[in-house]
């Protein structure tokens, strides 16, 4: 008898041994690692009924983290296939087991008891399960076999960590608020009360997907075909979007075109708790940055840039001065991300520092702007993220150690925390009051695109400084944030809390 049939086939079948009178048992999971705990898991599954199928979580629904699942999902059911107790085994063809429940309906689900307390569970998925077998006449059970952890054994035995990354996850275990997942849990549920103002230019990050035809004809230049595009917010709007799962209250000061091209796009991309306030930039277009990317490998090929990055007028700093003024008291702290299009003069950077009870700041250099944009226009910002290329050109050092360099420049900047990220090399932040710092490594094995991933990390480092949570931890979370940002093209998906939240309790067990 074949074990391992499509999803659609074990619906079929079910039905069929349910018609006969048969009692049939569902287990569903990631089942990474299969250990003792899920054979002991299936053995009293199989008593509560006649048949036991196992459904197993596909690869890209799998959110513990970067770098996981360890097996991929054929070599994750066969494994399961292999065991006496399973009559059958399928893949999940949905995100969650909600769908799939309604569409086999078992006679009985059956978890495990570290799913019973629904308080534990920051995806609410289990209640939501609870409540699914229910509909289709069925009903939920928990084992009560002795608990193993998949995670935990991965982590001990560096099947998907380096020396370096399980050393730094060790040293925020030995903090006693990150070493269970309810603690976890509240820690990051407490963004949720924090009023958020987000400030810079919008960017629609347009990716044109060719194919190759080769060299023309009479000229020496690429052919190219177009086949499909894809639209992805950027900018201060990806930033907002990042925080919209932590946050309840985002607000977006942007411009965009003078004629409001792009506005709708943008409005409608963007998730209701997120409250735009717009500058019409003259005698400007919405800024949009368009790739042109060759589709098999997803290698970029070129660029072009639709763009006024001339500064604002003396009447329209004016105005965007005196939105500031007016919204910068009404919220928590201040984010801001400027890519040197001409929206932030140095005056409108000394009023953002000085009115703001806390501001985070990232400046990007690129090809319009080298040599003419620095970060040195925010001294006194209370948090400072900047890539090493770009620490270097600010100091104008090519080949020091990063380390002194960060200390340099937190000393010229006069910021508190001062975060210089190094790509592969993971990152460092420097206490400039404590004098502490602290070097993460990078969570990412799957990189797809870096356009995206510094935001990423600055909004969520942002919200971590404010809350004033041990740097470490601080450090870990925007690690995997990025790890997630940078497995996707540009800002196509953006960072979702829970995902953030069942990492982290997969990495600290």
């Amino acid at each position: 008898m074949k074990k391992i049939i499509s999803t659609e086939n074990l619906a079929k079948i079910i039905s069929k041994f349910k018609k006969k009178g048969k009692k049939v048992v569902l287990c569903h999971g990631v089942f990474d690692l299969l250990h003792i705990g899920h054979i002991n898991h299936f053995k009293e599954a199989k008593k509560l009924g006649d048949i036991l199928v196992v459904t197993v979580t596909h690869d890209k629904y799998v959110n513990k983290g970067p770098n996981r699942p360890i097996f991929s999902l054929n070599t994750r059911m066969e494994s399961i296939a292999a065991l006496k107790d399973i009559d059958y085994v399928a893949p999940n063809i949905y995100s969650n087991a909600i769908q799939l429940i309604k569409m086999l309906k078992p006679s009985i689900y059956c978890k495990g008891k570290d799913y019973k307390n629904y308080n534990l569970d920051a995806t609410n998925q289990i209640k939501k399960e609870a409540l699914a077998i229910k509909s289709v006449g069925g009903r939920i059970i928990h084992t009560v076999t002795e608990l193993f952890s998949s995670s935990k054994i991965i982590n001990q035995t560096n099947l998907n960590l380096t020396n370096e990354q399980k050393s730094f996850i060790n040293k925020i275990k030995k903090n006693k608020n990150f070493n269970d997942d309810t603690k976890i849990l509240s820690t990051m549920s407490s963004f949720s009360d924090l009023k958020v103002l987000v400030i810079g230019e919008t960017i629609i990050d347009e990716y044109v997907y060719c194919e190759a035809l080769g060299k023309s004809g009479k000229e020496p230049i690429l052919v190219l075909r177009d086949l499909y595009k894809e639209r992805y917010l950027g900018g201060t709007a990806a930033i907002a979007r990042n925080l919209s799962s932590f946050c309840k209250q985002i607000t977006l000061l942007t411009n965009i075109g003078q004629k409001n091209d792009e506005k709708k796009f943008i409005e409608k991309n963007l998730q209701k708790n997120i409250k735009t306030v717009f500058l019409n930039k003259k005698n400007s277009p919405t800024i949009t940055k368009k790739r042109f990317i060759e589709h098999i490998n997803k290698t970029k090929i070129f660029g072009v840039y639709s763009l006024n990055d001339q500064p604002l007028d003396n009447d329209q700093e004016s105005k965007l001065n005196k939105k500031i003024q007016n919204l910068i008291s009404s919220h928590d702290l201040v984010i801001v991300s400027d890519y040197g299009h001409g929206l932030i003069s140095d005056k409108t950077a000394k009023l953002i520092v000085k009115k703001s009870k806390f501001v985070a700041v990232n400046t990007q250099l690129n090809s319009s702007n080298l040599g003419f944009h620095v970060i040195s226009k925010y001294i006194g910002a209370n948090f400072i993220t900047i890539n090493e290329s770009e620490m270097r050109h600010e100091l104008r050092n090519k080949t020091e150690n990063r380390m002194p360099l960060i200390k340099t420049l937190s000393k010229k900047l006069k910021s508190k925390y001062t975060h210089v990220t190094s790509g592969e090399m993971g990152s460092v932040i420097y206490h400039g009051t404590s004098k502490e710092i602290i070097s993460c490594p990078a969570f990412a094995n799957k990189i797809m695109d870096k356009v995206g991933t510094g935001d990423s990390m600055l909004a969520i480092l942002a919200i971590s400084l404010f809350k004033k949570f041990d740097l470490k931890f601080s450090m870990f979370v925007s690690a995997l944030v990025a790890a997630q940002n940078i497995q996707y093209m540009a800002n196509k998906t953006s960072i979702n809390k829970v995902n953030v939240i069942r990492a982290l309790q997969s990495y600290l067990k």
